[in-house]
């Protein structure tokens, strides 16, 4: 597919960007010595994206939806594993509106208390996000709300692809970017920045093969939905605006095990005191199991996407 046949391209990008920027924070990059992570002669540029506004880079597709689409008085409505509904409701109370949003209960405890914090009508609801949407789509019949979906929407790739844009202005010339894959809408708009101007690698969990699956039947499929990353990284299947922009421009897709990623947490606490989710920490695990290998003097962008969790302990309670 040529790139102005795909969903989301660089003007549509640039356009949120600019809508966004009063909004989300330009979340800063560390470039560390691979032998950090035991990758000696290599260059790597992690993306501290834990550091945005509501933990995560969903506040970049949310603040694109509630301000480039109609917002009614009923306000807005997203089912999530947890972050984009962290997200969708921070950005709904800076902004005004209304909020319901519909988790499963495997979300994070982490995740719910922010949620409940900011305001939002929370439901729990299922075991899944496959679950939690569709109890969010009757709820959007019923009331008008408008929905905001984690990541198959033209809207939620925008505010994405704008985490593309500011990594390649602090980092220009990266050789790969690894980005974590889930449904999809992540990878989707940093490729859709990005193009062929950087290898972009996909890294999704053993358990929640949803990229892979679809690339190889060439069209979104159900996949396993499972693993440590669930509340994140597991819904069913990639979005049908994500999957031709992925099919376009991600080079490769890495599976990695459960205990890989829970290693890579470890890793970024012990090397730079980052404590990420697990989902935060599945692009870097690629790298530090080993199966993904960069070429030797390669420079290497790492998305550490969220860390909305409860791992750290702290004195006191």
């Amino acid at each position: 597919m040529a790139p102005s046949d795909l969903p989301v391209g660089r003007d549509r990008i640039a356009l949120a960007e600019r809508a966004i920027r009063p909004h989300v924070r330009r979340t800063p990059i560390v470039e560390v010595d691979g032998r950090d992570f035991g990758l000696p002669g290599v260059a790597l540029v992690l993306k501290l994206e834990l550091l945005q506004q509501a933990g995560s880079f969903k506040a970049r597709g949310a603040f694109t939806n509630l301000l480039l689409r109609t917002v009614p008085a009923a306000g807005v409505v997203a089912a999530s594993g947890g972050n984009h509904g962290v997200a969708v409701a921070h950005a709904a109370r800076e902004l005004g509106h209304k909020a319901h949003i519909y988790v499963p209960r495997i979300s994070t405890p982490a995740k719910i208390e922010r949620i409940r914090g900011s305001g939002a009508e929370l439901v729990l609801v299922g075991d899944r996000y496959a679950d939690a949407l569709a109890a969010s789509e009757e709820w959007a019949a019923r009331s008008g709300a408008l929905r905001v979906h984690a990541f198959d929407q033209d809207e939620t790739i925008m505010g994405t692809g704008t985490l593309g844009l500011e990594l390649e202005q602090q980092a220009a010339g990266l050789d790969a970017v690894l980005v974590p894959v889930g449904g999809g809408g992540l990878i989707a708009g940093v490729a859709a920045w990005f193009g062929d101007r950087s290898r972009i690698v996909g890294v999704e969990p053993e358990a929640a093969p949803t990229l892979t699956r679809a690339l190889e039947a060439g069209r979104p499929v159900d996949a396993e939905a499972g693993g440590i990353a669930a509340d994140s990284l597991a819904p069913r299947r990639v979005g049908e605006r994500v999957f031709p922009i992925a099919q376009r421009y991600v080079r490769e897709v890495v599976l990695v095990p459960d205990l890989a990623i829970a290693q890579a947490q470890r890793a970024l606490w012990s090397a730079l005191r980052v404590a990420a989710e697990p989902g935060g920490a599945a692009a870097l695990s690629a790298l530090t199991s080993g199966k993904w290998r960069p070429k030797p003097g390669s420079r290497v962008g790492v998305v550490v996407s969220g860390g909305n969790t409860s791992a750290v302990d702290f004195a006191g309670g």
